[in-house]
């Protein structure tokens, strides 16, 4: 894709951001965009976000790690996205949807903390679990920037993976006290069991999907960095967000994490 295309949609992406308003899909106006004109569009789009000086990148997210999700978007492998420090709200917080935030959902997931960095390729598993700190549960609140949520994988790619903001809850736990592929999870919104799931909903485990990110990112040079927060990608189907909703998730040996929105 030619770059004046690129940045015409990257900053498409951005004002739409800011105006919290959607855009038609970018699939539907460009037959031939690539995954890799897709991942052109998001780098330029973050570059306008991290033009902020108070914005800087703390971590990155998985994406479409589940076979539903994947079959869906016509692809056989995930994506990935950055995370920004104003995306971040703390277990119990109360979230504002009319602040920032266009047709937000929740999603449930394990959050890794990296004590050391990971750069593939050649990255395993038992090296994630070697360089993360803890894990902790957390929700991801996904937002798209897409109207009507009408996504291909280019759309989602482009649009950061679809990041909107991250809520993490309990104490930091170490990932070898705890079955990642096996541990429960449940979703509950205003006292209403609405979603159940298990690590293995991630890859077959949120540790393949980091070490997969790992190895992805390598392949272009990028490597995870110590300090960094990796969310390893949904365990549960997501959850439309309404303002008046008090949603809790409950991990089985991690923790839980609760969020009420207004």
């Amino acid at each position: 894709m030619e770059k004046a295309k690129i940045e015409k949609y990257g900053n498409d992406l951005y004002e739409a951001l800011k105006n919290q308003q959607t855009i038609d899909p970018i699939s539907s106006r460009e037959a031939d965009c690539t995954i890799e004109d897709a991942y052109a569009i998001q780098h330029h789009f973050l570059a306008r976000r991290l033009s902020d000086d108070k914005t800087k990148i703390i971590g990155k997210k998985i994406g479409v790690t589940s076979k539903v999700v994947m079959n869906m978007l016509g692809v056989h492998q995930p994506d990935f996205g950055y995370l920004l420090s104003d995306m971040i709200y703390n277990d119990g917080d109360v979230i504002d949807v009319t602040n920032k935030m266009i047709q937000p959902k929740a999603e449930g997931e394990i959050a890794f903390v990296l004590k050391e960095d990971l750069m593939g390729p050649g990255v395993t598993t038992a090296d994630v679990l070697r360089a993360t700190k803890f894990v902790m549960p957390c929700f991801e609140i996904v937002d798209s920037r897409i109207k009507d949520w009408k996504i291909k994988i280019q759309d989602t790619v482009a649009d950061n993976a679809s990041c909107g903001y991250i809520v993490f809850g309990g104490k930091g736990v170490n990932p070898r006290d705890v079955d990642l592929t096996t541990c429960g999870i449940t979703l509950e919104c205003n006292g209403e069991l609405l979603h159940t799931g298990a690590g293995a909903a991630a890859l077959g485990s949120p540790v393949n999907a980091v070490a997969w990110l790992a190895n992805t990112l390598g392949s272009f040079g990028v490597g995870l960095k110590a300090g960094e927060v990796i969310l390893s990608g949904a365990l549960c189907a997501m959850v439309t967000i309404k303002p008046g909703d008090n949603m809790t998730i409950n991990i089985g040996g991690i923790g839980s994490a609760s969020c009420r929105f207004i």
